[in-house]
């Protein structure tokens, strides 16, 4: 019996391991459906409702990013399957944004115009490579401020950005480096971060919680890790200036119990993340901790899902996701 569960893990895990590796060289199957006009691109995206016309009864907006399978539309129903579960389906508008690649544009023929990204360069907010020039977080900075349009969002109350895994990283980046939105402000719009699971967090001073030689690994305080050699996104903005916006944000760690795979074919084994723990619980909980004492009046909070692990779907439609994504 042992034999057989141990040759059924092992066909499980090449499998997934096939997949992570199939989507990264030979673009994804599924392209999302909408386009968002930008003056650098069209971003593809999915939408549960139609926002170029009004939505008077939408209070909320969960824009929910993937991970590096680049597969938003799964995501997209993850979201939708949340909100319906939190009984707000009806006032809940979701958007999954799309970080396309070139193997992605050719695989789907897509036209000149859509946005795409140099491989997983979207995680660390870098500019897309065509048609024009935007960051990945810049393109989530437009889908913000185009929610803060009261014609089309008279009743809009919260805007929850929020990601797993490769998402969880861009989100954690993007809370990290984000630009102020003061039309939010003015019109009483709070702004959530959810960063769930990811591999990796960026941290504001060299120490770290695993002890390494600093010389066998020398790019550990760049950026996305550290805060080195920040990207074009974050210029004009020291560290300091950095990390107080960021522990003044509202901000939930959302960890799965179960997410303690040392080997997980997608989790960053590079020497820069291994200095954050061995697996993804570990090094949620090492920077949440390392955040605390830095700052023992910390708001931000963490929250474990028990019964999950590295699973976007399970984490989000879980009632400790639910309750993150649409608190009451």
């Amino acid at each position: 019996m042992n034999k057989r569960l141990g040759l059924l893990l092992g066909v499980m895990i090449a499998c997934s391991s096939s997949t992570w590796a199939a989507e990264k060289e030979h673009g994804v199957k599924v392209v999302s459906p909408n386009r968002f006009h930008l003056d650098a691109g069209d971003l593809s995206l999915g939408l549960s409702q139609d926002w170029n016309q009004p939505l008077p009864n939408v209070t909320r907006a969960l824009i929910i990013v993937h991970g590096r399978l680049r597969n938003a539309q799964t995501y997209l129903q993850s979201g939708e399957d949340a909100a319906e579960h939190a009984g707000v389906a009806a006032n809940t508008l979701v958007i999954a944004p799309q970080f396309l690649n070139e193997s992605d544009i050719k695989r789907n023929h897509l036209g000149n115009q859509v946005l795409r990204w140099n491989g997983n360069d979207w995680m660390a907010g870098e500019p897309s490579v065509g048609p024009g020039q935007l960051s990945s977080y810049g393109a989530l900075d437009q889908i913000i401020k185009h929610l803060g349009n009261r014609n089309l969002f008279p009743a809009l109350k919260q805007i929850a950005v929020a990601g797993h895994s490769g998402g969880g990283q861009v989100v954690q980046r993007f809370a990290l480096t984000g630009h102020d939105h003061p039309m939010l402000q003015t019109e009483g719009i709070s702004l959530r971060y959810v960063v769930a699971n990811p591999s990796s967090y960026a941290y504001f001073s060299p120490q770290r919680p695993v002890k390494f030689d600093a010389a066998s690994c020398p790019g550990f305080n760049d950026w996305k890790y550290g805060m080195q050699n920040l990207p074009d996104y974050a210029k004009g903005q020291s560290a300091q200036q950095l990390e107080q916006a960021y522990v003044s944000r509202d901000i939930t760690y959302l960890l799965g119990q179960q997410d303690t795979d040392p080997n997980h074919p997608a989790l960053d084994k590079s020497c820069e993340a291994e200095t954050q723990g061995a697996y993804r619980l570990i090094r949620g909980h090492n920077y949440f901790d390392y955040l605390k004492a830095r700052h023992p009046q910390l708001t931000h909070t963490l929250v474990e899902v028990p019964g999950v692990g590295h699973d976007g779907d399970g984490m989000f439609t879980s009632s400790e996701g639910e309750n993150v994504l649409f608190p009451k």
